[in-house]
């Protein structure tokens, strides 16, 4: 494109140069003209010449205003007024471009990069829009619990419930404290121009530290867990953003499988790949929500809503966004779930 606009320049600049050369033409022709008709008169050729230099620099003048108005003017003030609007907030603003693409000028480049720019920053504001009411939506729920029991607590003379309301109260502010660090996580990993300083993890055995961690849950709901660890496996990573990774997949996979399923956890290594994968025989997702499941807030499972905010696997996939790997999900509705994760596999120079 730059290309192109810089070629349009040098064909501008060319006729230009033609004008000028045809001005100069037709003045020595009428020069001569003159001097012929007027046996060498030097004044009459002085009057003469000077009516026509006057005449082709009036004609140049106006022909260049009437240039600069249509192919400068024009869309720099379109261009200005584009720009004022964007800043002012409006970013519905799109600018009409004139040539096909492939044959633009610097301000088709300028045009299209401001109608570009103009829909990033529209999407933006949808999507800082949408969160933030997400936000409020899912502060508003536990916050209405908390003011509710605690009401009724201030009023309850019975311990029996007393005692109920005290745990709901508990488990609402414990759900809204989870809440805020995810949400702060969240924007950590969004806003974070720096990484944290890598290190080299065993990630067999940060996978076996993660799935220590759901032991119990893992009794009480009598799940069959299947470990399959390839060992001496190791990533050069943050390991922090691992545990964001496997805590929720892990997490999931044992909230979304019915007592008596199973769930499997493998490790294993792929050519310069390190593949995770994280099987359940829970209750699957549909692809209407599998297309959306790493969207902030969204949940596919209803059922499930006091178990989680749905910023889990939006945690994952900005978290491996940033590590530079890769996360895919096979699923059918019913049968279960597979979550595959990639990493690269450390660099033999990079073990210390």
């Amino acid at each position: 494109m730059k290309r192109r606009g810089a070629n349009l320049s040098i064909f501008g600049s060319f006729l230009f140069f033609a004008l000028i050369a045809i001005v100069v033409t037709v003045a020595m022709f009428i020069f001569g003209y003159v001097n012929k008709k007027t046996d060498g008169d030097r004044t009459v050729i002085a009057v003469v010449m000077l009516l026509v230099i006057v005449f082709l620099s009036l004609l140049c003048t106006i022909g260049d205003l009437i240039r600069r108005r249509k192919t400068v003017d024009k869309p720099v003030e379109q261009i200005l007024d584009a720009t004022e609007r964007i800043a002012a907030g409006d970013f519905s603003v799109r600018l009409p471009i004139m040539r096909e693409y492939g044959k633009y000028n610097q301000y088709d480049c300028i045009m299209d990069n401001l109608n570009t720019m103009a829909e990033a920053l529209r999407k933006s504001e949808v999507l800082k829009t949408d969160f933030i009411s997400d936000v409020s939506h899912e502060l508003k729920t536990p916050l209405t619990v908390i003011h509710s029991y605690a009401t009724l607590l201030r009023e309850e003379k019975d311990e029996q419930k007393r005692e109920k309301y005290t745990v709901a109260v508990a488990e609402a502010a414990s759900r809204l404290s989870v809440l805020i660090g995810n949400i702060l996580q969240l924007n950590k990993l969004e806003n974070q121009s720096v990484l944290p300083e890598k290190t080299v993890v065993k990630l067999d055995e940060k996978l076996a530290e993660v799935i220590l961690t759901f032991e119990e849950r893992i009794e009480r709901k009598k799940v069959e867990f299947i470990c399959d660890l390839q060992e001496n496996i190791r990533v050069f990573t943050v390991e922090s953003y691992l545990e964001i990774i496997f805590n929720n997949l892990v997490s999931n996979a044992v909230k979304f499988t019915n007592e008596g399923g199973r769930v499997e956890v493998k490790l294993k290594k792929e050519d310069e790949n390190v593949v995770v994968t994280v099987k359940d025989t829970g209750v699957g997702i549909s692809p209407e929500v599998g297309a959306r499941i790493f969207d902030k807030f969204y949940q596919g499972d209803a059922s499930h809503a006091k178990e989680g905010n749905g910023l889990g696997l939006a945690l994952v996939k900005r978290a491996i966004d940033v590590l530079g790997g890769e996360i895919s999900v096979q699923s059918k509705l019913g049968e279960g779930s597979t979550f595959t994760v990639k990493l690269k596999e450390v660099a033999p120079s990079e073990i210390g």
